[in-house]
């Protein structure tokens, strides 16, 4: 009994760490950026930061899929801590007034940026490099946590721009199976 103390005790000292841990956090806290509105300045600040690029979550506030997807995978902290290693992670309002400057230095609103980079539908999960370009879109949400982060190394370990066995660039289906095999 008093050799199990001891153990019983470091446990009930780590236990609020191991809890913090795996806790889901406030996306709003600790995925996304808080932005004044300039996208020129977000790419400079990912740079300066050694980001690999910018992550815009194009979403609504009606949108059921954009909610699920903030409290089953945005608020995860292996989702956030990835992300916020390797992106500049922005959310954009499509329905939205609010004035902002887009990633050519133009001043437009959220609801004419997400139109000019024809968003139909939300979520609409989109990765650009330093230098503005779209680089990836995905719309709809993943299936969860994993499928998010694999899309994450789709984009950090540039699949996008390797080729298949006939020549084609690898797309992200193509990948997530490949990832998918290899966890079996």
């Amino acid at each position: 009994m008093v050799k199990k103390l001891p153990t019983f005790a470091l446990f009930l000292l780590l236990l609020p760490a191991l809890l913090q841990a795996s806790s889901p956090r406030d996306p709003y806290q600790y995925f996304f950026e808080q932005t004044l509105g300039d996208l020129t300045e977000e790419l400079e600040i990912a740079r300066e930061q050694g980001k690999q690029g910018v992550f815009l979550f194009f979403e609504m506030d009606e949108c059921p899929f954009c909610h699920r997807m903030k409290q089953t995978v945005l608020n995860q902290p292996a989702v956030q801590d990835f992300f916020n290693q390797h992106f500049h992670s922005l959310s954009i309002d499509i329905e939205g007034d609010i004035e902002i400057v887009d990633f050519n230095g133009l001043s437009t609103t959220q609801k004419e940026f997400a139109s000019s980079n024809r968003v139909r539908a939300t979520p609409l999960l989109a990765f650009y490099d330093l230098q503005g370009n779209r680089i990836f879109k995905y719309v709809g949400a993943p299936s969860g946590m994993q499928e998010f982060i694999w899309m994450g190394e789709y984009i950090v370990n540039q699949v996008y721009l390797q080729k298949d066995e006939n020549g084609r660039n690898i797309r992200f289906t193509r990948f997530k199976r490949m990832k998918q095999k290899a966890s079996l």
